[in-house]
């Protein structure tokens, strides 16, 4: 029944395909617009050179769309001229950030951008929460934004509002975000969500758009504890570390063990040597409880003493 369920609600995931986009989005975007009515307008920030990696080429290359293409980085932006040379889209080098002087209402208000775009994207791999939030003025049909693929479906975490933080923010707190602000999800792939204006979400026919059916989260990277204080790691089918995808490297359950191995038991079948070592081990790291609890105790044995 819930297999059905999500195949039934994931029905715009069938479409995903990608020219230069990165997990399908191309083919659902294509899908998603064909049911809305056309401004022929896409924004786009964090837009790099324009194709690479990009959400909104297809449209502006092959379905006549004309684009905004924003990006902050200077070298990336004089790419992104290079690959847009001699058309009609506008091309601004810009932080899109979430103040009222630098976000995006801000940065559009003076050009000819109608302000119910067909699309936007998000990609500035950190901020992305921060900055749809600041968004009033402008309200696109479709939001394609990215989040944290690692973090789970039941997590909510936005990472802080810094603009040299990069860590992203949960699929869960995004879906938040967007139903604060009157959008519905409609499809999910592994680097972004898609969000369509509520006004319109009733023409995609999605039985269940709750995230949990809309997406997997079994690859996503869990911690666990065990009975005896053993701390696991799994990543998927990887059992004993998770990836840090974007550094190529594993964190290994090895690394993170609050308690020696050799005191790793139920307490309550702790022997009177392990409860020793326990209560040495505790002392030592964290001192300040450990004399707290020691004076607790020792108040309790005087006040039995001397009733």
């Amino acid at each position: 029944m819930l297999k059905q369920l999500k195949e039934e609600s994931r029905w715009l995931n069938k479409f995903a395909s990608d020219v230069t986009s990165q997990s399908g989005e191309d083919g659902i975007i294509s899908k998603a617009l064909d049911l809305l009515p056309r401004t022929g307008w896409s924004i786009e920030f964090g837009a790099w050179d324009g194709r690479k990696y990009s959400n909104t080429w297809n449209l502006v290359s092959s379905r006549g769309y004309r684009g905004v293409f924003i990006e902050a980085d200077l070298d990336r932006f004089r790419d992104l001229q290079r690959t847009h040379d001699g058309n009609t889209n506008i091309l601004l080098n810009a932080t899109v950030g979430f103040d009222e002087k630098d976000c995006l209402d801000a940065i559009l208000l003076p050009t000819p951008v109608p302000h119910d775009v067909d699309i936007l994207s998000i990609d500035i791999d950190g901020n992305d929460y921060h900055t749809w939030d600041a968004i009033r003025l402008f309200q696109p049909k479709l939001v394609v934004i990215e989040y944290n693929p690692t973090i789970s479906n039941s997590v909510r975490f936005v990472q802080p509002k810094d603009p040299q933080c990069t860590q992203g923010s949960s699929a869960a707190s995004l879906v938040e975000l967007g139903h604060s602000k009157g959008y519905e999800l409609i499809s999910s792939t592994y680097h972004n969500l898609l969000f369509v204006s509520r006004e319109y979400y009733p023409l995609f026919q999605i039985p269940d758009n709750c995230l949990e059916v809309m997406r997997d989260d079994s690859h996503c990277a869990q911690l666990f504890v065990g009975f005896d204080g053993h701390v696991f790691l799994t990543h998927g089918h990887d059992m004993g570390s998770i990836s840090l995808p974007w550094h190529g490297l594993k964190l290994r359950e090895s690394k993170v063990q609050v308690i020696p191995r050799r005191i790793q038991k139920f307490p309550d079948n702790y022997t009177l040597f392990e409860r020793v070592i326990w209560r040495c081990y505790f002392g030592i790291e964290h001192p300040r409880r450990a004399w707290n609890r020691f004076y607790d105790l020792a108040t309790r044995c005087y006040s039995s003493l001397f009733r």
